[in-house]
């Protein structure tokens, strides 16, 4: 346990605070947590002068509580370990426990730490743990309220329903973390199970999931209820018809993707091991007793295998049938993934079958097509195209990161294979994962520094100078690419807008019309100026030259001006005679 801590330190919280906010959801959130602090409104979440009804409230309430803390310039001045911690400790709580139930519970190996600490990096090295443990939302979260709890469930039917009220008191944080898809996916998941194993009476009698859903309602109903309460119908459209209802019905915020779009990330998630992850799959399912009949049942305390694969496939399933998809939904089975990898091993470890040698193969296969993409990088860096950081390439090619990464890869391929060799096939995935965690913080994260200086570094300069710029009461707007992190690091309201025709029309009328805590509608004769953060492919647009603005900044391709409202009104008053109209007041249900 002590190995799989310190590990999941390195991976998830060592350097959190060192970069910045990560544009474009993050320092929604981050602003919203820190607001919460600052005003002591701890019920519904605000951003940017609005309230922001996307996520209940638990990752806010986590992140607020550690903006509440004293000395923030001095341990947060970045305002990244306060957003992110949550997220990170989520995600080394979580290695912990599965670690923890495989050493517990240790499914007839003869090397229970060994299995553990590889379940444990199977989940943590994922590509989508890394990215969503390490930013400031409440993904990673959800994954480790909704993970912890279905160990709970299945600790609870292996130790013969001990414990049982466990799972759904932290059923009632998943819920709290992301709403009531949390309490889907475990009924998903236990169905499906109790109906392999032929002991859906069984996992009833053990659970006790009427008293238990009782209990999750006690945790997360007051909330939602005072919620409701306070804010009334717009909670309830926003929260529950459109980012509950309405992504699993229909498609939002262009979020199209095809029904085979899971398998693809399946691939991705597990990357190099994706084979064992496989081969674990079809081993926890087992062979099915045709037709619609389950497969041999297991005893209780050696079916975690099988509960695995089931909370894969309810995973799998749900957001396959939902109309939005997105990477970050396939986060919950992450957990399930990382078991089933181990396990998948702990049986090759057992019995080297043909099966076990061809999913070690493919592995070793996997990683060496990585090792040598990364070794290849002088011939495909070139060929990056990144207009927000124009300097990419050539700071790429001139680091040693590439290489380096390579040669983490290529160590990994050559230790995995020498263990396989030897037969050893725990050894073998430890003797793969190690060096790959290692390339995390000597690699990995030097890169994602590098991007934070060329891609989010400008826009928290530019803040700080329309902060330092900013005359009484002048407005501030951001139009082209929207960066949320000027709001966040500019500690004012933004006015956003895109870089249309319409767009500018929209800044035009709003400043005019437009009202929200922290910014005032006003007339050109009572606010003459408004500064302004455009991109330079906006900039050179034709409908935004010749407006003579004062320059006062330049951050890489971003430039602050401070603009003549009257300018501004006449430009848009012609727009409108070419039939350009103003719809920043038609409903958006994610408008900040």
């Amino acid at each position: 346990m002590l190995c799989t801590l310190a590990i999941g330190l390195v991976l998830f919280v060592w350097q959190l605070g060192s970069t910045g906010l990560v544009d474009e959801t993050p320092p929604l959130f981050a602003a919203s947590a820190r607001a919460m602090a600052e005003t002591g409104d701890w019920l519904i979440p605000r951003v940017n002068g609005l309230p922001r009804y996307d996520k209940p409230p638990l990752v806010y309430w986590l992140m607020g509580a550690l903006y509440a803390l004293p000395g923030q310039q001095a341990w947060n001045p970045l305002g990244t370990w306060a957003a992110r911690l949550p997220s990170a400790l989520a995600s080394v709580a979580l290695m912990l426990g599965l670690a923890h139930t495989l050493l517990r519970w240790p499914q007839g190996s003869r090397a229970p730490g060994a299995t553990a600490l590889a379940a444990a990096l199977a989940y943590g090295l994922s590509p989508l743990a890394l990215v969503w443990g390490r930013i400031a939302v409440s993904d990673a979260l959800l994954a480790g309220c909704l993970g912890f709890s279905l160990l709970l469930s299945w600790r609870c039917y292996a130790a013969g329903g001990r414990r049982w009220w466990q799972a759904w008191l932290v059923l009632g944080l998943a819920v709290l973390a992301k709403g009531p898809v949390a309490v889907v996916l475990l009924g998903f998941t236990l169905l499906l199970f109790g109906w392999l194993q032929a002991d859906l009476g069984g996992l009833w009698a053990r659970l006790r999931p009427l008293p238990g859903l009782a209990l999750t309602a006690l945790v997360a109903l007051p909330w939602y209820g005072l919620a409701l309460l306070v804010e009334g119908e717009p909670f309830w459209q926003s929260f529950f018809g459109y980012h509950n209802l309405q992504r699993f019905t229909a498609v939002v915020n262009n979020h199209l993707a095809p029904w085979w779009f899971f398998g693809p990330v399946l691939v991705i998630a597990s990357l190099p091991v994706t084979p064992l992850l496989l081969l674990g799959l079809a081993q926890g399912l087992g062979r099915l007793r045709w037709p619609w009949l389950p497969a041999e049942p297991l005893a209780p305390e050696q079916s975690l295998q099988r509960f695995a694969a089931c909370w894969l496939l309810a995973v799998l399933l749900f957001f396959t049938a939902a109309a939005t998809k997105l990477p970050s939904y396939w986060l919950p089975a992450t957990p399930a993934a990382g078991l089933l990898v181990a396990l998948a091993a702990q049986g090759g470890a057992a019995s080297a079958t043909r099966g076990w040698r061809w999913a070690w193969g493919l592995s070793l296969l996997l990683t060496a097509v990585v090792a040598g993409g990364l070794a290849a990088g002088p011939l495909w860096l070139p060929l990056i195209e990144a207009p927000e950081m124009p300097t990419l390439v050539a700071e790429l090619v001139a680091a040693p990161w590439v290489p380096l990464g390579a040669a983490f890869w290529a160590l990994a391929l050559l230790l995995g294979a020498w263990a396989g060799w030897r037969k050893d096939a725990l050894g073998g995935l430890l003797a793969l994962q190690l060096p790959l965690a290692a390339f995390v913080p000597a690699v990995l994260l030097p890169l994602v520094e590098l991007g934070d200086r060329l891609r989010a570094a400008p826009v928290r300069e530019l803040a700080d100078q329309a902060r330092s710029a900013r005359r009484p009461g002048e407005p501030l707007a951001m139009v082209g690419l929207l960066k949320p992190s000027l709001h966040y690091y500019g500690r004012q309201v933004v006015l956003y807008e895109g870089a249309a025709p319409a767009d500018l029309v929209n800044l035009a009328d709003r400043l005019r019309r437009e009202s929200r805590p922290g910014q005032l509608a006003s007339r050109p004769a009572q606010q003459p100026t408004v500064l302004v953060v455009i991109d330079a492919a906006t900039a050179v647009q034709p409908y935004w030259q010749g407006l003579m603005p004062q320059l006062l900044e330049r951050r890489g391709i971003y430039g602050l001006w401070r603009l003549d409202r009257l300018r501004l009104e006449q430009r848009a008053e012609q727009l409108r005679r070419q039939g350009v109209a103003a719809n920043w007041s038609d409903p958006r249900p994610e408008r900040y």
